[in-house]
């Protein structure tokens, strides 16, 4: 596999990862409300109490992956893909726990503002995700870098140079594309909107033109369409990098209050249960 096959490869890896993800959290969710409506415990029964003993501490638990990567003793507690990773199902199983114990009933003002942080805190997780992965290889916990990203759009461009010079207008057609992805003129305001949105719908108008293109003209066009594809995501890879970068920064900043006020609510939350 060329250089560059990796980067279609990691791109549809994310693609399926994050759909798969998606449709877990609704399918979870779905499922505590069907058992919530099922009026099986309330969320002061002994049932309903330990879901929310279990949701709370497996929150809790989530903190381990902070210091994991921060505390210099946790250094060598084994990978960090494999922390990230329970951190994610922590992440996922904590808060649906937790809804199963609210039955999806608000019996206080101080439980509905620990649920409603929660939910916050855990749909701000999802977002973090999703950053996360376009900005390390996979979870595996290495973060990629500008110049790698470029390193690999650049062996795609003289890939795509050698194998497509019997078709320059193909080749104009994708030149134009990384010229225009990687103007400095779409890094002013909106500019991040649009690699984030704009950019890729570019990228397979481009591709299914230069396809069509290759389909008139050479007969061995399936060969030469997986290196327009890898060359046209690169492209996309590299443009967009900053921009997840800085999505990820902004991402971290807004994070860690809401997770500090989670905890707080829910501190408060236990004390009023065990209290009253």
């Amino acid at each position: 596999m060329s250089p560059s096959g990796p980067v279609r490869d990691a791109a549809r890896t994310e693609l399926r990862s994050d759909l798969i993800i998606y449709l877990t959290l609704v399918l979870l969710t779905l499922a505590a409300w069907w058992v919530s409506a099922q009026g099986w415990f309330t969320s002061w029964s002994r049932v309903g109490y330990w879901l929310g003993v279990a949701g709370g501490v497996s929150m809790l638990l989530l903190f381990t992956y902070p210091l994991r990567k921060r505390w210099r003793v946790t250094y060598g507690w084994g990978a960090t893909r494999y922390w990230f990773i329970v951190h994610m199902v922590l992440g996922v199983m904590g808060p649906w726990l937790i809804l199963l114990h609210s039955t999806f009933q608000i019996g206080s003002t101080n439980a509905a503002v620990a649920l409603y942080s929660m939910i916050v805190v855990a749909l701000s997780g999802v977002a973090g995700r999703f950053l996360y992965v376009r900005l390390h290889a996979g979870l595996r916990g290495e973060k990629a870098s500008l110049a790698g990203m470029r390193a690999a759009m650049s062996q795609a461009h003289q890939e795509a140079d050698a194998h497509l010079q019997g078709m320059p207008e193909v080749l104009d057609a994708l030149h134009a594309f990384e010229t225009a992805a990687l103007s400095s003129d779409q890094a002013g305001k909106g500019g991040w909107w649009w690699r984030l949105a704009v950019l890729p719908v570019q990228r397979r108008r481009v591709v299914r033109q230069c396809r069509q293109s290759l389909k008139q003209g050479l007969a061995h066009h399936k060969s030469l369409g997986e290196q327009i594809d890898r060359y046209a995501l690169a492209v996309q890879r590299a443009a967009q990098f900053q921009t997840f970068e800085r999505l990820f920064s902004m991402w971290h900043v807004a994070h860690v209050p809401f997770v500090w006020i989670m905890v707080l609510c829910a501190i408060f939350h236990v004390i009023a249960v065990h209290a009253y």
